[in-house]
């Protein structure tokens, strides 16, 4: 699916900004690292033990969840203080620790194949409507200054065409699935508030100087769901 490796691939834009100055700075990791939950748990979801055999599902989360651990990568070895990186890598056991703790229950507890779907497509559900939702939290701060200079652009359009592409795969699917469905009929609302905003301050953005600064930026890019 192009959309998803689009929505995937929009965070490469801050990465290289962190690159280019070899530092994190104020740049947030946790788009990345829910990008890891959420892939996890739509890889999981696609399984033949959960929905039969979805393998579009898993191939383009597979993609998803080696892009969203790149960047992790990435600002771990460009994190100036130890606190960064443990408090990443910390965050990183939490994911790994739920995850398991959550396959290993519906696993050990949900043998009828029904009960494990509802399961398994109600959390993925949750965690992707998380994702989708990410950039919004900045909505705040582009009412209140009527600038769009950390609205990331691209991502809300990648995450609406991706939400919409995923919402026609899922209705138009032999049995409709109604967790891809929600969830990217959702996102593909989400996308399309946040373009919204973006073209009703892009004019009244101040224009600022390009060049490097010694000051520290804050940039909100996500990531990543997904499906």
């Amino acid at each position: 699916q192009f959309t998803s490796a689009f929505l995937f691939l929009a965070p490469v834009t801050t990465i290289w900004k962190i690159y280019k100055r070899k530092d994190v700075e104020d740049f947030s990791p946790n788009p990345y690292l829910a990008g890891i939950m959420n892939c996890l748990m739509w890889i999981y979801y696609g399984l033949p033990l959960v929905t039969g055999n979805n393998i579009l599902v898993i191939i383009i989360n597979t993609f998803g969840l080696l892009m969203e651990i790149l960047y992790v990568c990435i600002y771990l070895w460009y994190s100036k203080s130890n606190k960064q990186r443990m408090s990443v890598l910390w965050k990183v056991g939490v994911i790994a620790v739920v995850f398991a703790l959550i396959v290993g229950f519906e696993m050990g507890f949900t043998h009828k194949g029904s009960t494990r779907l509802l399961a398994g497509g109600i959390q993925s559900t949750i965690f992707s409507i998380c994702l989708y939702a990410m950039p919004l939290d900045i909505m705040r701060t582009v009412i209140k200054t009527r600038s769009v200079e950390y609205l990331p652009i691209l991502l809300c359009i990648a995450g609406f065409l991706n939400g919409i592409d995923w919402s026609i795969y899922a209705f138009f699917s032999k049995t409709i699935d109604p967790f891809i469905l929600i969830a990217n009929g959702l996102g593909a609302i989400l996308g399309a508030i946040q373009i919204i905003l973006y073209l009703m301050y892009r004019n009244s953005t101040p224009i600022k100087d390009e060049k490097p600064t010694g000051q520290k930026q804050v940039e909100i890019s996500s990531i990543d769901s997904i499906v």
